[in-house]
């Protein structure tokens, strides 16, 4: 049997999140996955060559949801392995809280199907990926914590 290649990678992305009539809600995406079917998931994405994460997670976000944003401040960042392509693979995702100041969800790219607001509370059930419910459960303490707390 043979052994499967080892690599890294890096991408970032955001959580964007707003007030809807007084209720938190954040951005999240739909695709289809030939292995996974469907999965809701967070903005993200790989950098081009000589982006900050920064500036990639800016990109990415702005590209998969059609959102214009700001950073507001750094998250953690999760890890996880896959396969694909005979190597298994150690990713590292960057992750922001970021605010929309601009955009709309209907200008959001071909990588997600459907893009949409969804209560923060309701986003544990809708979230796909363990390490993103958990990254969201962080954000939203510190979005509801205010700015005097992230400085």
């Amino acid at each position: 049997m043979a052994r499967l290649k080892h690599a890294t990678a890096t991408s970032a992305g955001g959580i964007v999140i707003r007030s809807i009539d007084g209720v938190p809600h954040l951005v999240a995406g739909r695709r289809r996955r030939a292995r996974d079917g469907m999965t809701w998931t967070l903005p993200k994405g790989t950098p081009n060559p000589g982006e900050t994460l920064e500036e990639v997670a800016l990109r990415e976000v702005a590209e998969e949801t059609g959102l214009r944003v700001r950073l507001v401040a750094p998250l953690d960042a999760i890890q996880y392995t896959f396969v694909q392509g005979g190597a298994r693979i150690h990713k590292t995702v960057h992750f922001w809280l970021m605010e929309p100041v601009g955009g709309d969800l209907a200008g959001h790219d071909h990588e997600f199907d459907e893009v949409r607001w969804v209560a923060l509370a309701d986003a544990p059930a809708l979230l796909t990926f363990e390490t993103e419910r958990a990254l969201v459960e962080r954000a939203a303490a510190l979005a509801a914590a205010g700015p005097e707390a992230r400085a």
